[in-house]
């Protein structure tokens, strides 16, 4: 039974990019996964509050507007949510890199009829995972 759990452990590292090494990779992905079905409830939704604990309280949102870099705080992404109401949302992890405390996630997402690649930066915080910057590209 060990054996077939650390197989796999194993496999789901691979799949997410992730290094087998810790113990504690599953509980990590557990947190993570979490904080960004957070971020896509509150755009199913149509509401913030559901996001808010997903997102350290600094966060930034970046992405570049005709060539050039724009930094927002993550208060732009809430206000967004309010303001157009639920919409259908889904999201698919591409990569996990873990490094101890932090991590780096890769998604695709859609969001109405719009398709997006997603990168999150989190932070461990106590027992919870927070979203310190998003970035993204609309494809």
């Amino acid at each position: 039974m060990k054996k077939l759990v650390l197989i796999t452990l194993a496999l789901a590292a691979f799949l997410w990019n992730i290094s087998p090494a810790c113990a504690d990779d599953a509980k990590d992905m557990e947190g993570i996964t979490k904080a960004l079905n957070l971020y896509t409830e509150a755009a199913v939704k149509g509401d913030s509050k559901i996001a808010e604990p997903a997102f350290a309280p600094k966060a930034t949102m970046s992405y570049a507007e005709k060539g050039k870099l724009v930094t927002v705080p993550i208060s732009e992404l809430f206000a967004y949510y309010d303001k157009t109401g639920p919409h259908n949302a889904t999201y698919k992890i591409e990569t996990v890199k873990v490094a101890g405390d932090v991590a780096v996630v890769s998604i695709d997402s859609k969001f109405g009829d719009t398709s997006f690649d997603d990168m999150f930066t989190l932070v461990k915080d106590g027992d919870d995972w927070k979203i310190v910057s998003k970035v993204y590209h609309i494809k």
